[in-house]
């Protein structure tokens, strides 16, 4: 709403004449009109003594005035003087007024206070995203070597993989060894499966976004999954939600994440037991709800779930939730877990309905 032309004028007069306007005119007021009355009783010998007080009260007004000046606005072109060099970021900036013993002096020392808070508070940012950063090369650098060597004994692997098969072939089929050319077959799968993992985790490929039915996506890691407890008690259900739009997503590794989270959820379980999974829409946002009732995540494993080489189990890697969760961030999504030891576990897998545009006609830096 516009101000009146007299409203906005008020505003921008200082503060000083703000102070002593009503203070004159109530005293200019005042003295005419004793002036009227001893005019009108025709006292004339008073006028002076009355002129003399005009006087002496306007000299004190500009006193205190000066004085004002000098306690008041001295601080306050400090203070905004050290607040302009504060938002140009020199926070060991201070206010000199901060020594007196009044409140203006009071109020120095809090705004002292406030800044070298803030001074302190971007020193340790400052320090948090250097030791940040040097972590992440860390990181990076470990990877690299875990990717290199994960590449390096692949190969040979997948040799000793033929020679194990070729000699379970070769073996009489009385042979006590044939279980032990078995368990081995099975350690070699398992030490390609850890290396798979640790490959797509130091160097996870982008995802390939399309628009697609997100119930096909699901329903196929169900299939997968299923086929993990054909001779389990357990039943794995999915219901479809037909009522969904096509969903921007990357369709082989949103399965990769469901089929992961699915696979935790059946090896939780001892005994019978149900992994379900749904899709629940929520104005923008999508959930993959998958739920188990296994044994549950006790309180204290919770908020470790998801980094690297993490497991509550004897056979795990750790590397399967943390490669889901960066996938589902790659899609800018995210994963919210919910557990009660001895009941199950619920993960619900967010994704957008659709990835936001660039603005058209801006280049991104190269």
């Amino acid at each position: 709403m516009k101000l009146p032309q007299f409203v906005r004028w008020a505003t921008g007069i200082r503060w000083q004449w703000k102070v002593f306007i009503p203070i004159i005119a109530v005293l200019v007021l005042g003295i005419a009109t004793i002036l009227l009355v001893l005019y009108t009783l025709h006292i004339h010998e008073l006028q002076w003594i009355v002129v003399t007080a005009v006087a002496g009260a306007i000299i004190l007004c500009f006193v205190l005035l000066a004085v004002l000046l000098v306690l008041v606005e001295r601080p306050l072109e400090d203070l905004m003087l050290t607040i302009q060099r504060v938002r140009r970021g020199d926070l060991k900036a201070r206010v000199e007024f901060s020594k007196r013993e009044d409140d203006i002096g009071q109020l120095g020392r809090q705004f002292n206070e406030m800044v070298e808070q803030l001074d302190q508070n971007r020193e340790e940012i400052e320090d948090l995203h250097k030791r940040e950063m040097a972590r992440a090369e860390h990181l990076a650098t470990l990877g690299e070597l875990a990717a290199g060597l994960a590449h390096e004994i692949r190969n040979p692997l997948a040799g000793i993989a033929g020679v194990v098969d070729i000699m379970g072939r070769e073996l009489p089929a009385n042979s006590p060894s044939r279980a032990v050319i078995g368990d081995v077959h099975r350690e070699v799968l398992r030490i390609q499966a850890i290396l798979n993992d640790l490959l797509s985790y130091a160097r996870p490929r982008p995802p390939a976004f399309h628009a697609v039915d997100l119930n096909t996506t699901v329903e196929q890691a169900v299939v997968l999954a299923r086929q993990q407890v054909l001779t389990k008690p357990i039943q794995v259900n999915f219901e479809s939600n037909a009522k969904l739009p096509p969903i921007e997503h990357d369709p082989a590794l949103i399965q990769q994440v469901v089929l992961n989270i699915a696979l935790n959820g059946i090896q939780a379980i001892s005994g019978p037991g149900l992994v379900s999974l749904s899709l629940v829409q929520n104005h923008d946002d999508v959930a993959i709800v998958i739920a188990d009732t296994g044994r549950g995540i006790s309180a204290e494993a919770l908020p470790r779930i998801f980094k690297p080489f993490f497991t509550t189990r004897s056979e795990g890697t750790g590397l399967g939730l943390s490669l889901a969760n960066g996938i589902v961030q790659s899609h800018g999504g995210h994963i919210d877990v919910t557990s009660t030891p001895g009941k199950g576990t619920s993960f619900k897998v967010w994704l957008p309905v659709s990835r936001p545009r660039k603005p058209a006609g801006k280049s991104q830096p190269s």
